[in-house]
């Protein structure tokens, strides 16, 4: 991947989304000049401030100008619209707290629409501009290959499907270590890559065969920087570790890793934290500061006892915390201990009701305040089976390196609930580390959408 055209391109688009939404406010504020009066003034500048803060705020955090999503139109303009969601809510929530009552709706119909126009055409700008580049041959990569092996085969699969236009000459190997036909060229053997290249016009060489394994490749790494072509070696990692691996540097140190993980990323916490505080606030003041009341009332008539169960939970780390509910059992001794059953006679008539519909989970929200928990995450298991469950998974703990959450990417796949088999626990392990390995706000959000549907047609494994 050509880094410094990725940068280049990040900015160019940020720069370019900036400059359209502030051409935008001042053909508006030009357009409304009459509608706008002097007393109203500042709250039009404030806006105008506000949202350029806001865009730049949620395209951060929304990852929108990633070089996972730059390349390709439709992962750009799906991210782009997702992250205008945002936008919008962010602004609607300004309006509300700083009480713009007095800012004209058409005005800021105009600009919201407007904006959203521009984005959508600075996308099919980016698409256009991709379709230029890659039609010019003075960008195009031509790339040789050393050696004819599985690691060569795949590096051509990947290579193929680069944004930045590459072209495979072909594999330079010896003709005894080739017994089948191959997708490209074998050009020439290894001691001729040099030459060979040349007369191509090769800019980069991977090397698939290690300096260790065959010591002339010390030779046309030299021989490759005098004739300016770039010389790169995929390592055989399979020697050291036998399942596929991420790799990470400390200053010159390479450090291998046997998962990608986003949240070990400081900045992805701290999006992930203010995403968590924002809505867990949000949620405890517009709907708990009456819901709590009313269902802890409800809970006093059918059933005399505590509103709340709180019970010792696995959370990040395998640290025990509080975990808060809505109290949906009779008061027992195996509370701590023995899952819910279906038909379970510890469940009150209203905690049934309360656990059919998830409301019992609600109180959680205060642990997300709190910072035991994450809206989204896996799901926390009482302590006991956590000791449990441990000893059966080698890889049950993994969950643990995150936060648990109110719901997760297991739960709305139907993993929740009684665990009766196996099959069950194993099953939500493989989607709470899925979820571990490709951790996004977008993904947050849509688990949390999935959750409300889920919630509102109900769910067979709720009892």
């Amino acid at each position: 991947m050509n880094q410094r055209l990725t940068i280049l391109l990040r900015i160019g688009f940020v720069l370019l989304d900036l400059l359209v939404l502030n051409l935008v406010f001042i053909i508006c504020r030009f357009v409304f000049r009459s509608n706008i009066s002097p007393e109203t003034e500042i709250q039009y500048s404030y806006l105008w401030f506000f949202s350029n803060v806001a865009w730049a705020g949620v395209s951060w955090g929304s990852n929108v100008y990633h070089e996972r999503h730059i390349y390709s139109f439709e992962k750009f303009s799906k991210q782009t619209m997702s992250a205008f969601v945002y936008f919008l809510g962010v602004e609607m929530l300004y309006l509300f707290f700083s009480k713009g009552g007095d800012i004209s709706r058409l005005f800021l119909i105009s600009i919201l629409t407007s904006f959203a126009v521009c984005l959508m055409i600075n996308r099919f700008l980016h698409l256009a501009l991709y379709n230029y580049f890659q039609s010019k041959n003075h960008i195009v990569r031509k790339v040789m290959i050393i050696g004819y092996n599985d690691r060569a085969k795949k590096l051509a699969e990947y290579l193929e499907q680069e944004p930045i236009k590459t072209e495979i000459v072909g594999f330079c190997e010896e003709e005894e270590n080739v017994t089948e036909l191959s997708n490209y060229p074998i050009i020439s053997g290894i001691n001729d890559v040099i030459e060979t290249s040349k007369q191509y016009k090769v800019t980069e060489i991977f090397s698939t065969i290690a300096p260790e394994q065959q010591t002339g490749i010390y030779k046309l790494m030299t021989q490759a920087d005098q004739a300016c072509i770039r010389f790169r070696i995929i390592p055989d990692l399979n020697h050291f570790i036998r399942k596929p691996v991420h790799i990470d540097y400390f200053n010159d140190m390479p450090v291998l890793s046997l998962r990608k993980e986003p949240l070990d990323d400081v900045g992805n916490r701290i999006k992930k934290r203010v995403f968590d505080l924002v809505l867990s606030s949000l949620f405890i003041i517009l709907v708990l500061s009456w819901l709590v009341p009313i269902v802890g009332l409800l809970i006093w008539l059918d059933n005399r006892g505590p509103v709340f169960f709180v019970q010792q939970r696995s959370g990040k780390g395998g640290k025990p915390f509080g975990c808060i509910k809505f109290r949906s059992m009779k008061v027992n001794r195996d509370a701590n201990s023995k899952m819910a059953t279906k038909n379970d006679s510890r469940i009150t008539r209203l905690g049934r009701f309360l656990r059919k519909s998830s409301l019992d989970e609600m109180p959680q929200f205060f642990n997300v305040f709190m910072s035991d928990m994450s809206i989204v995450g896996p799901r926390p298991h009482m302590t006991k089976h956590t000791d449990d469950y441990s000893k059966m998974l080698n890889h049950y703990m993994i969950r643990h390196f995150l936060k648990p959450g109110i719901t997760g990417w297991a739960q709305i796949h139907g993993y929740r609930g009684e665990i009766k088999y196996m099959e069950d626990i194993n099953n939500r392990v493989e989607y709470d580390l899925w979820y571990l390995e490709n951790w996004s706000l977008w993904l947050d959000t849509r688990i949390i959408a999935m959750t409300a549907f889920n919630m509102a047609k109900g769910e067979k494994n709720a009892y």
